[in-house]
């Protein structure tokens, strides 16, 4: 029997991870970084990347690497956070700061199916849908 399913992000590049995860901290309340290592001299990982970490998004756990290794894939929008924000001002703050070097998808509007709704990528290719419950 599985003891746990969690997201888990892997980026490439220097201190992607560790870049991603302030970024969340700062716009999601109640983020909160829970675990950070990172690479040291002479590990597999370029020192001062991340080994393993952890964050907690409104209670979510997700786990965050910075990849030694190259690959020939990243993220894609068909997988996303998606966020149920308590107010418009919330959750035009939050796209704005996601969105900021991203993409949008499906910029704030109503949809019909939600009286504000927005799809962005942020700066590091993860897609988010915002939704004004």
């Amino acid at each position: 029997m599985a003891r746990s399913i969690v997201t888990f992000l892997m980026f490439q590049g220097d201190n992607r991870a560790e870049d991603a995860m302030q970024l969340y901290a700062s716009v999601v309340p109640g983020a909160e970084i829970t675990e950070l290592e990172h690479f040291g001299p002479g590990e597999q990982g370029r020192e001062g990347t991340v080994r393993n970490a952890r964050m907690s998004l409104c209670g979510y756990e997700v786990r965050f690497f910075d990849s030694p290794a190259e690959h020939a894939f990243t993220f894609t929008p068909a997988t996303s956070f998606f966020v149920e924000c308590e107010s418009a001002d919330e959750l035009d703050r939050m796209f704005a700061t996601l969105s900021e070097g991203g993409a949008v998808f499906m910029p704030l509007s109503n949809y019909g199916f939600s009286t504000r709704f927005g799809w962005c990528s942020d700066r590091f290719g993860v897609a988010w849908q915002l939704n004004l419950a």
